[in-house]
């Protein structure tokens, strides 16, 4: 069912699992209406890659999958902190003609490229969307570039380093270097 996708149970149960999700890309770009405004959207998600929840509840298909963003990702319609989804298509409107194929290769990727900052779960994106978008689009690429790096999915959080941390090219403990230099 989810062949195309990188697929790691929990528990050994089908019930719940994550789901390696890359950003949806757009060749061209995408316009739509913001209060009143015509807005070019391109593949700001582009390269990312997410791992995303999945729990199914006991009535599934008939109930909607539970969905959300385990590492960071900055949307106006999804928490920053818990990573829960606003998207009617799967909280409220769902269908059991619906599956988990629609809900990766249709719903999310047009989450990401028709965010909708009037239904905001993330208030600051969305009214920094609305209000600044230049940095709107720059806070998506930071959180891109440093929470959804293809080899970062499925490190824990702690394993991310903080940027307070130096990197091991500008800190290294060798004797070496300190041999012959006083003591500061």
């Amino acid at each position: 069912m989810m062949s195309d996708y990188k697929v790691e149970t929990v528990n050994d149960g089908i019930q719940e699992f994550f789901v390696d999700f890359h950003g949806p890309s757009e060749s061209n770009p995408i316009r739509y209406l913001v209060s009143c405004l015509i807005v070019d959207i391109t593949g700001l998600y582009q390269g990312g890659v997410w791992r995303v929840r999945v729990e199914l509840p006991d009535a599934y298909p008939y109930k909607s999958p539970s969905i959300g963003f385990v590492n960071k990702i900055y949307h106006p319609n999804v928490d920053e902190m818990s990573g829960s989804v606003c998207l009617d298509v799967i909280n409220q409107t769902w269908s059991p003609m619906f599956d988990l194929v629609n809900v990766f290769e249709v719903f999310l990727p047009q989450l990401l490229l028709y965010p909708n900052p009037s239904d905001p779960l993330n208030g600051e994106a969305a009214a920094l969307m609305m209000r600044d978008r230049p940095a709107y689009e720059q806070k998506v690429k930071e959180y891109c570039k440093k929470y959804a790096k293809p080899e970062d999915i499925g490190a824990s959080p702690e394993d991310e380093s903080s940027e307070e941390e130096l990197s091991e090219d500008e800190y290294d403990s060798s004797d070496e270097q300190v041999v012959g230099k006083p003591d500061p």
